[in-house]
């Protein structure tokens, strides 16, 4: 019987659409499920109950229960959730609805609505979004006037509802309409139908809403209600033309406060819409509105009323920002243009400090982009009439933006909270922006401009300045020669000259003048002799905690960019690095690597000298770590002293010396070839070889200790690359001990390293090969423990593997390797679920199938094995294997049909016979097909990929669907 009432109810008959009944069972375990929801402290049974409530939401039964859960003895909770399920049922299972039961259904709904109308807001706002969708459902086929209809509906008396109640229900399904709409599944031809459709119905919508707002009569909340239908219908598209009149009489609402925020909002949405610029008309009829704004907008900014000056300088920006170009072509108007613009203006400077006191003028940064982009688009001619009326106001803008961009009192500073710091500091980067954006329109005339200010400012000794006005000043400069080349300025050497007379008293103002100098860089690299002006400023710096961030940057630039000029200062430099022991581990890093720059330029003699000085004081610590028994605090220290070394050999390369300059003009120094003899940095690393061998010994357990250790070969590997030689053998042996006691990422992918440099050499070959053969063999026997929780160590072996195959196949052609149990090894990680380590055994089997030509163990294992690679590359395909991996698979496939054809038809057709692999989802012929086509395709590699996507699709349910054209 049960079974019975299961199939019954399972099948959608008229009468369940609208039927109201619910069985007292039923009826139970509702009221059970709400009471849980609402009122058990208890949050699992709260989650349980959820999960059962939304169950019964999708279920068939639901067309049953969801209209005696809305009956008026129910609370509005409960009222809710049928209302909810009703939405539900009829937006995502509209298919089960009868046709001849679309009438009863509207009817239903209507009478609802309207019985709520003088009810439950929340129930009445998703009964409205139910005929919504309904009607975004059944237009224009079924019901063609969908809109008109109900207007006339509500506006008809009757129903024992007042007219006020009526047309509050009439707005809200209005409302709800265009954004229930914008949300819909409904399929991509049809959205389009509908929303030409819904566009035509404005005709039944607009002189309703016109009528209601200029009623003098309307109440505020109807009022408030049709402004925000309105700004909903603009979403839609509709002409710019046919609302004319309702967005004038938006302007006329700004001035109530309570309707304020709505019409700010509709008027935004009609202006902003993308096929707005074609009706010039009434852009041009609209800047007078937007003008006539001024006196309101100054009356709020005197007010403190930032919720106002927020909302009309939204409305002149879009304007402004959305039809810079139609108005600027407007030539007969350009003074009302200019006056918008200048309404822009006073709304960049707006007074007050960003965030705290304003928050209006981020708002306009991006219209000053859009302005200069269109002004610099124009033809010669026209382009030389608008920059003379327009470079005035860049001007301007600049000063308001540095005035902007100043930092406020110490005091007012010290009050604000870490958030409206971190702010601050966004909105002075987006400043920082702007100017290097305007930079491209003003060009060197800026840089004057700003010297000029800055020298008057620090010349004047009658007039007490700001440290403040100076900082933004030095920023503006920052700003601009961060990204743009200003090495022919012919102000940055006055710049040079004036920054040593920076009094810097504040930290904030000293930062800037590090990051200034840093920008300058590359313009002192062209002018060494104006190192001597800023080089002490930049030491002396490094002592003070404060401003670590930026003096070590700064040093770091310098030593980078000018390191052929700085021997003679390397003494100094090195000694005040080591007085400035930096606490935060970061800064530490960059000075390090700054230190490496700086050597690089050195006579080796002077390099070995230096590296002495530096280094020996952390080899003494680190010697006396590694005697101490392990512990947390003794690890942080060790990890924090190899980090350092790792970084100064990433920099520290004395085979750059004799590198040319960016512009391919000789350096400014010509370095002597180093002498033959081995690299410094070989030197330092047989020196501390030992000491590392025994914290290792130590530390062998410990991954990040592990990880440390291998960072600093393989950033010295990396740089100094075959000047490494000398440390192969000896680095090989320490690599083989470590991971043959533990095995870890970390040293398989520095044995990755030394296999790219070194396998292809025929001194160092013998070390290597061992070392790729022992790795091999332990990683073998990890995978014959478990692989799979070790995913980091599969990832790494599997990219060591592919760049064997890749440097030196010869090392495959050896007894010692077990090529077998290495393929199996990569057939096992292709189903793993973590995404890189399947797309590093692709990348293995990709280098794989190239070498079964000249490689026999690797011919006769592909033979004997092949299959098993088809089968788990299709099972991949068919949704064992995330979508984003299917052109790491195709590749796979793509180069067996390359290099195997003959055995990959005969394996495809294999292992695609079985019925239900790869799923259950694909036809025989879908299969035979899909076979068909990917061996049609031995050359095109990019069809193979497109051929591998539409067929995971199919194997995943997924082909013609709107979630598979979105991914």
């Amino acid at each position: 019987k049960n079974k019975r009432e299961e199939k019954k109810s399972k099948t959608i008959t008229p009468s369940k659409i609208t039927k109201c009944s619910i069985h007292s069972q039923n009826r139970r375990r509702f009221n059970f499920h709400f009471g849980t929801l609402y009122y058990d402290p208890n949050i699992e049974n709260k989650n349980l109950a959820q999960k059962w409530l939304m169950q019964a939401q999708v279920s068939p039964q639901a067309w049953q229960f969801c209209w005696v859960l809305l009956s008026p003895d129910k609370v509005p909770e409960i009222q809710y959730f049928g209302a909810s399920a009703l939405h539900t049922k009829i937006s995502r299972y509209w298919s089960d609805i009868p046709t001849d039961q679309y009438e009863s259904l509207k009817s239903q709904l209507f009478s609802q609505i309207a019985r709520f109308s003088s009810g439950s807001k929340m129930v009445l706002t998703r009964l409205c979004v139910g005929l919504a969708s309904l009607a975004l459902n059944t237009m224009p086929e079924a019901w063609p006037g969908a809109v008109a209809e109900m207007v006339r509906v509500f506006q008809e008396e009757g129903g024992g509802v007042d007219g006020r109640a009526r047309c509050l229900a009439l707005l809200e399904l209005l409302t709800v309409l265009p954004e229930e709409f914008q949300t819909s599944r409904l399929p991509q031809y049809r959205k389009g139908l509908v929303r030409l459709h819904l566009s035509m119905e404005w005709g039944s919508v607009c002189p309703l809403l016109q009528q209601l707002l200029q009623r003098t009569d309307s109440p505020g909340a109807v009022k408030a209600r049709v402004l925000r239908c309105l700004s909903s219908w603009m979403l839609l598209d509709v002409p710019l033309s046919e609302s004319e009149g309702l967005v004038h009489d938006c302007f006329t609402a700004l001035p109530d406060p309570e309707l304020f925020d709505t019409a700010v909002e509709a008027i935004v949405n009609a202006i902003s819409q993308p096929d707005s610029q074609r009706y010039v008309n009434t852009l041009l009829k609209l800047v007078p509105r937007v003008l006539a704004l001024q006196d309101q907008l100054r009356d709020a900014v005197q007010n403190g009323d930032m919720e106002t000056c927020h909302g009309i300088c939204r409305i002149a920006v879009t304007l402004g920002e959305n039809h810079s170009r139609t108005l600027l072509e407007q030539v007969d108007h350009w003074q009302s243009f200019l006056a918008l613009v200048n309404l822009i203006m006073f709304c960049t400077g707006i007074p007050g400090h960003y965030p705290v006191n304003e928050t209006t003028s981020s708002l306009t940064l991006t219209f000053w982009y859009t302005l200069q982009d269109e002004i610099m688009s124009f033809e010669t001619d026209k382009q030389a009439v608008y920059l003379q009326v327009y470079r005035p106001v860049y001007f301007q803008l600049v000063d308001v933006l540095l005035h902007k961009a100043q930092f406020p009192s110490d005091q007012e500073y010290a009050s604000w909270s870490s958030d409206e710091k971190e702010q601050f500091r966004i909105y002075r980067v987006d400043i920082s922006d702007t100017l290097m954006y305007v930079y491209e329109m003003l060009g060197a005339e800026l840089l004057s401009n700003l010297y000029d200010k800055l020298g008057r400012l620090l010349t004047n000794t009658e007039q007490l300045t700001s440290w403040q006005h100076t900082e933004a000043l030095l920023y503006g400069f920052q700003s601009i020669a961060e990204t743009i080349d200003v090495n022919y300025s012919d102000v940055i050497p006055g710049l040079i000259g004036l920054i040593p007379r920076i009094n810097i008293n504040n930290v904030q103002l000293a930062d800037t003048v590090m990051f200034t100098i840093g920008a300058l860089a590359e313009w002192l690299a062209d002018h060494p002799v104006m190192l001597s002006s800023v080089l002490p400023l930049v030491l002396q710096a490094l002592g003070n905690p404060d401003l670590s961030v930026s003096s070590v940057s700064t040093l770091k630039k310098i030593c980078r960019e000018c390191k052929h000029d700085l021997p003679p200062y390397a003494t100094n430099i090195v000694a005040v690095s080591q007085v400035h022991r930096l606490k935060q581990t970061s800064q530490c890093m960059w000075l390090m690597q700054a230190l490496g720059f700086l050597l690089s330029a050195l006579p080796v003699e002077d390099i070995l000298r230096n590296l002495h000085s530096l280094i020996t004081p952390y080899i003494q610590q680190l010697e006396k770590l590694a005697d101490e028994t392990p512990n947390p605090s003794n690890k942080l220290a060790i990890i924090h002293i190899l980090g350092l070394l790792s970084n100064l050999f990433t920099t520290l390369d004395i085979s750059k010396q004799d590198d040319e300059s960016a512009d391919g003009s000789a350096p400014p120094v010509k370095a002597v070839p180093p002498p033959p003899g081995p690299n410094p940095v070989v030197v330092v690393l047989q020196q501390v070889f030992a000491l590392i061998q025994t914290v290792l010994s130590k530390w062998l357990n410990d991954s990040q200790v592990v990880e440390a250790v291998c960072a600093i070969f393989e950033k010295s590997v990396k740089t100094l690359l075959h000047d490494f030689a000398p440390m192969v053998s000896q680095l090989s042996e320490m690599l083989g001990q470590m991971y043959s006691t533990i095995p870890q990422a970390s040293a398989l992918d520095l044995t990755r390293q030394m296999v790219h440099i070194f396998a292809s050499e025929t001194d160092h070959f013998p070390p290597i090969k061992a070392l790729f053969e022992l790795v091999t063999s332990v990683t073998l026997s990890v995978f014959q423990q478990g692989p799979r929780d070790h995913p980091d160590i599969v990832d790494s072996f599997m990219q060591l593997q592919a760049q064997g195959l890749k440097r030196k196949p010869d090392l495959f052609l050896s007894e010692s390797l077990d090529v077998k149990a290495v393929f199996h090894c990569g057939i096992l990680s292709l189903k793993f679920p973590e995404a890189p380590t399947v797309k590093s055994t692709c990348l293995f089997f990709t280098e794989l199938l190239p070498h079964c030509s000249d490689v026999p163990p690797l011919a006769r294992v592909m033979q004997e094995d092949g299959k098993l690679l088809v089968q788990a590359v299709l099972e991949g395909i068919g949704g064992g294997a995330s979508r984003n991996l299917m052109d790491q698979f195709a590749e796979v496939l793509f180069s067996l049909n390359k290099n195997c054809f003959s055995l990959l038809a005969v394996w495809l057709k294999e292992a695609l016979q079985p019925p239900g692999f790869p799923s259950s989802r694909v036809t025989t012929e879908q299969k035979d097909n899909f076979s068909q086509q990917i061996l049609r395709e031995r050359v095109n590699k990019r069809r193979v990929k497109d051929i591998v996507k539409e067929f995971t699709l199919l194997c995943r349910g997924l082909h013609g669907t709107e979630y598979a054209a979105e991914y």
